[in-house]
């Protein structure tokens, strides 16, 4: 982004609020910093298939999501993410398992979206094995990636000490892609770990630093 370094810390916005700089680049960032990125997804009565499967595609969605941003901007992503979000159901787990090679016709064919065939057929197989998971494993997807979720988490003061990757996110790629998963390397799944908050990358100072509640700091 235009105007930022790696030794830039927080930027105190117009409003007075402290923010990580890259908030600043677009009003869509500054509305996803300032409202959803580093928040849990929040599962609700685990006993109700509803909610379990609310947030099963909430997961999904971040994974996609992340996954085709790979070698873009995550504004891009931002700027798509509605399209996004009516060509694939929803992200409904279950729909978009079910979709078949003419909807990967049709979506290389949509300018709304990312067409890169190879994304989208991986998030299309995605899908296909979180249904796996959510009928081989408890907790299914959701506690299966935060099984993975690292103990401690970063105390950045300036975005040259951001991590990009990092031992637990090195893990669940492994353990995804033996599972049949593509497009979830490691620093997609840091990135995911990033905007579930089950690490805190927020810059020390930040009013969002400490959102997910997971952390002390």
């Amino acid at each position: 982004m235009t105007g930022v370094n790696p030794t830039d810390g927080v930027r105190v916005g117009e409003d007075g609020l402290a923010r990580t700089p890259w908030a600043y680049g677009h009003p869509l960032l500054l509305a996803y910093y300032d409202t959803e990125w580093g928040v849990p997804i929040v599962l609700g009565d685990p006993e109700d298939p509803t909610a379990r499967r609310a947030a099963e595609n909430a997961l999904f969605e971040r994974m996609s999501l992340e996954g085709f941003q790979a070698g873009l901007s995550w504004l891009t992503i931002l700027k798509k993410r509605e399209r996004f979000r009516e060509v694939f159901a929803g992200f409904d787990v279950d729909s978009v398992a079910a979709f078949t090679e003419d909807d990967v016709e049709r979506l290389v064919q949509d300018p709304g979206i990312i067409r890169h065939r190879g994304k989208i057929e991986a998030t299309i197989g995605n899908a296909r094995a979180i249904r796996t998971m959510r009928e081989s494993r408890p907790g299914g997807i959701l506690a299966f990636v935060e099984s993975f979720a690292p103990e401690t988490t970063p105390e950045p003061l300036t975005l040259g000490e951001l991590p990009t990757t990092s031992a637990e996110s090195i893990a669940l790629s492994k353990a995804l892609k033996k599972r049949g998963f593509r497009f979830v390397g490691p620093t997609t799944m840091h990135a995911m770990f990033e905007a579930l908050g089950l690490v805190d990358t927020h810059l020390l100072g930040s009013h969002r630093r400490g959102i997910s509640g997971r952390f002390p700091r």
